[in-house]
C-alpha cells in the first residue's frame, strides 16, 4: 500500500490530481491508515495506469469514467488501445521523417527544393508534431484531408467566415439568459452541428477528436471565443 504522496512522487501524477480523481469517484483508494491517510493498493495502481493511458489518448474524464465502468473494459484491452494509438503516431512520425529526408536530399541538388515541397513539409510538421498528431489518428487526418479536397477552398473560406459569426450569435443569446429551447437557439444549434458534420464528414470519432482538441488546446478556445460553458449551452439546445 502507498500513501498519496509516495504514489504521486513515484508516478509523476500530482497529489492535487489524485485528490480530484478521488473526489469525482474516478480513482478511490481502497483503504485508509489509522490516521486517515489515503492508501493505494495494486488494484488502484492498475486503474490509475488505465486512466493515464486513456488520458493520453485524448479522452475526457467523463468518458474515461464511463469506459472503466463498463464490463467489457479490461486492462489488456486498454493497453491494446494505447499500443495501437502509439503505433499510429509512430507511423505518422515515420512519414514525417521520410518527408524530411526527401527535403534534405533536395537541398543537395542543384535546383534545391521547390516552394511546394517546403510548404508541404512545414504543413506535415505542424500537423503531426505540434498538435494534430496528439488528437487525431493518421486515418482521421487523411479523412480530413480528403474532406478539404471535396469541399474546396472557396467553400472552406466561407465556413471559416461563418464560424465566428455563429459563435458570436450563440454567445449573445447565452449572455442574455435565453432558454436553450428558444427557436432562435434551436436554429443556431442545428447550424452548429451542420458545420461540424461538413468538416468531419459525419464521423462521430473525428467529431470527438475535434472536441478533445479544443479542450486540450486553450489557445484555440481563446482564439475562437469558445469555452466549456458555451459548449454546454449548445449541448442543452441539442438535447
Amino acid at each position: 500500500m502507498m500513501r498519496i504522496g509516495e504514489l504521486a512522487k513515484r508516478t509523476g501524477v500530482s497529489v492535487r490530481t489524485l485528490h480530484h480523481y478521488d473526489a469525482i469517484g474516478l480513482l478511490v483508494p481502497s483503504h485508509r491508515s489509522e490516521s486517515g491517510h489515503r492508501l493505494y493498493g495494486r488494484d488502484e495502481m492498475i486503474r490509475l495506469q488505465q486512466i493515464l493511458s486513456l488520458r493520453q489518448m485524448g479522452l475526457p474524464l467523463e468518458e474515461i469514467a464511463s469506459l472503466l465502468g463498463g464490463p467489457a473494459t479490461t486492462a489488456p484491452r486498454i493497453l491494446a488501445m494505447h499500443i495501437d494509438r502509439l503505433r499510429r503516431q509512430i507511423t505518422a512520425q515515420q512519414e514525417l521523417c521520410t518527408r524530411l529526408e526527401a527535403l534534405a536530399s533536395r537541398f543537395t541538388a542543384a535546383e534545391g527544393p521547390s516552394v511546394d515541397e517546403l510548404i508541404e513539409t512545414m504543413e506535415t510538421i505542424t500537423m503531426y508534431e505540434e498538435m494534430y498528431g496528439k488528437y487525431f489518428t493518421p486515418e482521421q487526418l487523411e479523412t480530413l484531408r480528403q474532406r478539404r479536397e471535396q469541399l474546396g477552398d472557396a467553400h472552406l473560406r466561407e465556413v471559416e467566415q461563418e464560424w465566428p459569426r455563429l459563435i458570436a450569435e450563440v454567445q449573445e443569446l447565452k449572455s442574455k439568459g435565453t432558454d436553450p429551447k428558444d427557436p432562435r437557439m434551436q436554429q443556431l444549434a442545428k447550424r452548429w452541428m451542420e458545420l461540424i458534420a461538413e468538416f468531419t464528414g459525419g464521423d462521430p470519432a473525428i467529431a470527438q477528436s475535434v472536441a478533445n482538441l479544443y479542450r486540450g488546446e486553450p489557445k484555440f478556445e481563446a482564439q475562437m471565443g469558445l469555452d466549456g460553458s458555451l459548449f454546454a449551452y449548445v449541448k442543452q439546445a441539442l438535447q
